[in-house]
């Protein structure tokens, strides 16, 4: 959730004195080290006892301006699993070679304290020859160091500095993290020669929201250009640990949290005022005009040659993006690098045959388009990246590229990433919300991602009871869509389908493998079918006379991955979900069924899905089902006591044992 809050700033009428003032460091209280634990959160194991932040705009040195960034925070560890909060990581940016273009960190201090055997509280300092720098990428370097003396009960302290040539996005302030915090404040200073979008994200409400005008904060040339500035303060009190659990895109979409993305700006030297936030026609022109954007998109005639044997004896438009999807998936290996534009040329990519996602599907809609066809590129943000703003473009918010194709009055959303994709569906990680298309002939326009796949499987076994209380029979499995997909992933691992049969044997001790067969290994447009002959000793006797049987021997739920009182998030899928059993059991003539299942049938409201067990018995046999369906890939939180419980009656139906007793 994502709301505008005072969306700018210049001159503010509030003229009240804003209160808002850093911790001292460098102190701890006795009340403070004695804490065992956090009352509001007993079961943390760290609490944030005071966070600190500031962020102005401002000069470093003679005329330079920077935005400077301090940082300032004090954490009570409680035990050994509170320990990762003492290794610290700071992240620092350039875009060139510039050093005008560098950030940098300053200030760099920390102290842990602790108590020692006598019950006096010592503290240690952090040494400077123990913060050091890392390089992750070319653009971005982690500053990396180790709180000293960590130990249950201690309390660490540090701050810093960060300068930075940025002005586009103020530095964030995220309230929330994964342990709760007592008290979290953030305090801004923009001169008025600089406009922010302010938007406020997450559930929690602000306990303090003050603003005023700073009067004559700012000043250049020796104050022949100067400045009052808008003076800011946020603060939360109590913010709960955000408890992340299965099914979520990524937390940064839900953490309460405060971002500045600059609208406009009037230099403090020419007075001409420069616009920041650009429309999408803006960006459109970038990207369409960008040499490793838009200019790969015109070099159609470098596939044109390449093409034709792909095409040639095709008569419709879909065979012939199929033959090109295809073609593309097995000419390049993903190098497993995001990005929204090309590493190096088209060209460079057709000799290397490998690259980023940018590279493989730019060159994907290139192809496309150079056969005819009617293709765009499609950008979006992976599912761990978090969604992208709708309420003004923000390029950054972007990170991978896929190939959209428009054939009749149906579009295809394609990845060439990963060769074992069919045709039509995406990889998890891009079902994410929506997308931006865009083509070089028309403006670019959003689009939901939501293709049509699903996660789809079916079961059944055919097994007959022989008279050493074993079953013999047959398994059949049938995926489609998404669970094709990692079906077939889980068995590409393997060198041979052998090995592969080899190993799921080994995982069943009470269930032999006798014989198999796989096929549609390779058909990625059709169900993949595993056939087993199996030989299965379960039955567990109870006396000479009766035997127990849980008819969901194969494939059982033990836990609901939904535990919270609450969720505030929704719950993401992804997909939809379909899944059946079907299990026949043929009985020797001198058995019966005592003890048939327990049916059950619980479905959500709006048919948002349902878990069902049928029995129907038979002569000297039964057959019993069940089918689990998830009918929606995306459920709100007001939905989730609801999902709750549908797994808690799954898991309650599971316990299920039969008896079969002799006549």
């Amino acid at each position: 959730m994502k709301k505008p809050l005072l969306i700018t700033y210049i001159f503010l009428l509030i003229c009240s004195i804003v209160s808002a003032q850093d911790f001292p460091y460098g102190t701890v209280n006795q009340q403070e080290m004695d804490m065992k634990s956090y009352s509001k959160d007993t079961s943390a194991h760290a609490v944030v006892l005071q966070e600190y932040g500031k962020t102005r705009i401002g000069l470093v040195t003679d005329e330079n301006i920077r935005v400077i960034f301090e940082y300032h925070v004090k954490i009570k560890i409680f035990n050994n699993k509170g320990f990762d909060y003492g290794t610290v990581q700071i992240p620092i940016y350039h875009s060139n070679d510039d050093a005008d273009t560098y950030e940098s960190l300053e200030e760099i201090t920390g102290v842990t304290y602790f108590k020692d055997d006598n019950g006096t509280t010592q503290k240690v300092e952090l040494e400077k020859q123990n913060i050091f720098p890392v390089n992750e990428t070319k653009h971005w370097a982690n500053y990396k160091f180790a709180m000293p003396g960590i130990r249950n009960g201690c309390i660490i302290e540090y701050k810093y500095r960060l300068i930075s040539p940025y002005f586009e996005t103020l530095h964030p302030w995220v309230f929330q993290a994964l342990i709760p915090k007592v008290y979290s404040e953030y305090e801004v200073h923009i001169p008025a020669y600089w406009r922010y979008n302010v938007s406020l994200k997450g559930n929690l409400k602000l306990t303090k929201n003050t603003a005023a005008v700073e009067r004559g904060c700012f000043s250049i040339n020796s104050g022949i250009a100067s400045a009052d500035c808008s003076s800011l303060v946020y603060g939360i009190s109590d913010i709960p640990a955000f408890v992340s659990e299965d099914y979520i895109t990524s937390s940064k979409n839900y953490l309460s949290a405060i971002n500045f993305e600059e609208s406009d700006f009037t230099s403090p030297y020419s007075r001409a005022k420069i616009k920041i936030t650009k429309d999408w026609k803006d960006v459109d022109y970038i990207l369409k005009n960008d040499l490793y954007f838009g200019d790969q998109l015109k070099k159609k005639g470098l596939f044109k040659d390449r093409i034709v044997p792909l095409v040639t004896g095709k008569s419709d438009d879909l065979s012939k993006a199929q033959a090109i999807y295809s073609w593309i998936q097995q000419l390049f290996k993903w190098n497993g690098q995001n990005g929204i534009v090309t590493s190096y040329s088209i060209s460079k990519v057709l000799e290397t045959h490998k690259g980023s996602a940018a590279d493989i599907n730019l060159s994907l809609v290139t192809a496309l388009n150079a056969a005819g066809l009617n293709a765009s590129a499609v950008l979006l943000s992976t599912r761990d990246n978090g969604t992208v703003s709708s309420l003004y473009p923000v390029i950054n918010d972007f990170n991978y590229i896929i190939a959209r194709v428009d054939i009749g009055d149906k579009n295809y959303l394609l990845d060439a990433t990963d060769p074992l994709l069919p045709f039509g569906m995406l990889p998890f990680r891009c079902l994410n919300d929506k997308g931006r298309v865009f083509s070089l002939d028309k403006p670019s326009y959003w689009m939901d991602i939501n293709p049509p796949q699903k996660q789809k499987s079916t079961h059944t076994l055919d097994l007959t009871l022989q008279e050493d209380g074993k079953l013999k029979g047959t398994l059949v499995n049938y995926f489609f869509g998404y669970d094709a997909y990692k079906k077939r992933e889980a068995i590409k691992k393997f060198n041979t389908i052998d090995e592969y049969t080899e190993d799921l044997n080994s995982q069943f001790s009470r269930i032999k493998i006798l014989k198999s067969e796989i096929t549609n290994m390779d058909s990625l447009d059709k169900p993949l079918e595993e056939k087993y002959e199996l030989e299965i000793n379960i039955l567990e006797k109870i006396n000479g006379e009766r035997l127990s049987f849980n008819p969901f021997f194969w494939y059982k739920i033990d836990t609901n991955p939904f535990k919270l009182v609450e969720r505030s998030y929704p719950v993401d899928l992804g997909m939809t979900y379909d899944e059946r059993f079907i299990i026949t059991i043929n009985l020797p003539s001198q058995y019966i069924v005592e003890t048939p299942p327990q049916i059950f049938a619980i479905a959500m409201p709006d048919n948002g899905g349902k878990f069902m067990t049928n029995y129907e018995p038979g002569g000297n046999s039964f057959t019993f089902s069940h089918v689990i369906q998830f009918a929606k890939p995306v459920y709100n939180s007001n939905e989730y006591p609801y999902l709750k419980e549908l797994y808690n009656k799954i898991i309650q139906s599971e316990k299920v044992e039969m008896v079969f007793k002799k006549k």
